[in-house]
């Protein structure tokens, strides 16, 4: 089976890509290049067709032959997402439209999309939200074009072009193209680097996560499951009892480090995100073949010995390869890519 996965070289697409070449998929990675630099180790691999092209600029050549899509390109969290919401609009929303519309007509016959559980936005936390029945309050650019495209996908699914998507968690875990703008993983790097870890809320707010690895296991779902389990189909992607509060995640993250400081301010916070999720769909009905192997103690101590292994340090926390605005600014800056965040060469 030969398969194009959109955004192989981020956080996700670079673990995903390796593990389908370990399962004998034939691989091409398409990608605009913007995080192609941020490894923290050697990782290349010359074992997939690599387009260096933003997804705004696909054509139906691009996708001959492709058996299968796994759609994970995109502007990639809140803040990234809020630097230009117009581009965020063209990127998320139509970009991944011109993607499905060309698939689709190219005969490919699986378009399996990396969605969101932002697009839940403040919930009541007393119960937990399920992908059909729960309401939708997107509160950002970022979550309300992954809510828009995932409507347009299903609208335009049949027989012969399954579609499903998978809202992750947030994700947290070492990838080679580590990301340390997101909750687990930055506290963790904080810890590791400073011996300390502040909290500028009570920590009460929830936060439903995920291991990296865990999210592959999920799109690998999507290439093997049967038609009737998967189309037309959203499943929210997590652990079982993996609903947190962004205390439990803090404690999680001093434990690799016993002698550090937690600290909680309980300053007042932009982000008042809070939300607890169900997970009862994807175990029911692909739990043959999605069974998550990590928790929050594993990827901490996963973390640890990474961060010790490649030595780590403060440059790399606070640093362009792990935060993503900062490297956007910066490929802004340098003049590599332009106001539209188009890079000035591609292979176009």
């Amino acid at each position: 089976m030969k398969i194009l996965v959109t955004g192989n070289l981020g956080y996700i697409g670079t673990v995903l890509t390796k593990i389908l070449i370990t399962k004998g998929y034939n691989v091409v990675g398409f990608d605009s290049g913007y995080y192609k630099d941020c490894l923290l180790e050697n990782d290349q691999t010359d074992e997939i067709v690599q387009i260096i092209k933003d997804i705004r600029h696909i054509e139906l050549s691009d996708l001959e032959n492709i058996d299968a899509i796994i759609h994970l390109a995109g502007l990639s969290n809140d803040p990234l997402g809020e630097l230009v919401p117009t581009l965020t609009e063209e990127i998320n929303l139509q970009g991944t439209i011109r993607l499905a519309d060309l698939a689709k007509k190219s005969g490919v016959r699986r378009f399996i999309y990396a969605s969101s559980q932002s697009m839940y936005g403040i919930s009541d936390n007393s119960s937990e939200l399920d992908e059909i029945t729960s309401e939708k309050k997107p509160i950002t650019a970022y979550a309300r074009t992954k809510w828009e495209a995932e409507k347009y996908l299903m609208s335009i699914s049949n027989k012969n072009f399954l579609v499903c998507a998978f809202r992750p968690s947030t994700v947290f875990g070492y990838s080679p193209r580590l990301r340390c703008d997101i909750v687990f993983n930055n506290l963790v790097a904080c810890n590791f680097t400073k011996k300390r870890i502040e909290i500028k809320s009570d920590g009460s707010p929830w936060r439903p996560v995920v291991h990296v690895r865990d999210v592959c296991e999920a799109f690998l779902s999507g290439l093997v499951a049967s038609d009737e389990k998967l189309n037309s189909k959203s499943f929210n992607v997590g652990i079982k009892n993996g609903n947190y509060t962004v205390k439990d995640l803090a404690l999680a993250a001093q434990s690799v480090i016993p002698d550090s400081k937690l600290i909680f301010t309980n300053e007042e916070i932009t982000d008042n995100r809070s939300y607890r999720v169900s997970f009862d769909r994807i175990y029911n009905q692909l739990g043959d073949y999605y069974s998550p192997n990590w928790n929050l103690q594993s990827g901490a101590n996963e973390l640890y010995n990474k961060f010790r292994e490649i030595s780590f340090g403060e440059e790399e926390f606070i640093g362009i390869k792990t935060n993503r605005l900062k490297m956007i600014n910066h490929l802004i800056e340098s003049e590599v890519i332009d106001d539209h965040l188009f890079m000035k060469r591609e292979n176009k």
